[in-house]
């Protein structure tokens, strides 16, 4: 799940992560009235340092996680992915990590976006 920080975190998230370390989209111009769905906030946002290197190391770190809930018999379980508004990095890298988590057996990905829109 995407969402942004400015609305509250997601009370039934498992586990958050912050990508307000990554620099806000919404301060380029050609940019701002664009969302994570589009292809040049998805370049701009995988390209800025650390980016790449995240999603490497969260869903590395995700894999067991997942496993372990698995093992607990948990069925469902919500990793939400916030920015400052939702509109922007949280919704790249939300369905960046979605995509790479995919192919982890027995784990089913579906990804929303709680607060794209909500401006």
């Amino acid at each position: 799940m995407s969402f942004g920080f400015k609305y509250g975190l997601p009370p039934d998230a498992d586990l958050v992560a912050d990508m307000r370390f990554l620099p806000n989209p919404f301060w380029t111009e050609e940019l701002r009235s664009l969302t994570g769905e589009d292809e040049a906030v998805r370049e701009f946002v995988l390209a800025q340092p650390g980016a790449t290197e995240f999603l490497d190391a969260y869903s590395a770190a995700l894999v067991p996680v997942l496993e372990g809930y698995q093992r607990e018999n948990k069925r469902h379980s919500i990793v939400a992915v916030g920015c400052t508004g939702g509109k922007h990095r949280s919704v790249v890298m939300a369905r960046e990590l979605a995509a790479r988590l995919a192919g982890t057996p027995g784990v089913a990905i579906s990804v929303t976006h709680r607060d794209l829109g909500r401006e």
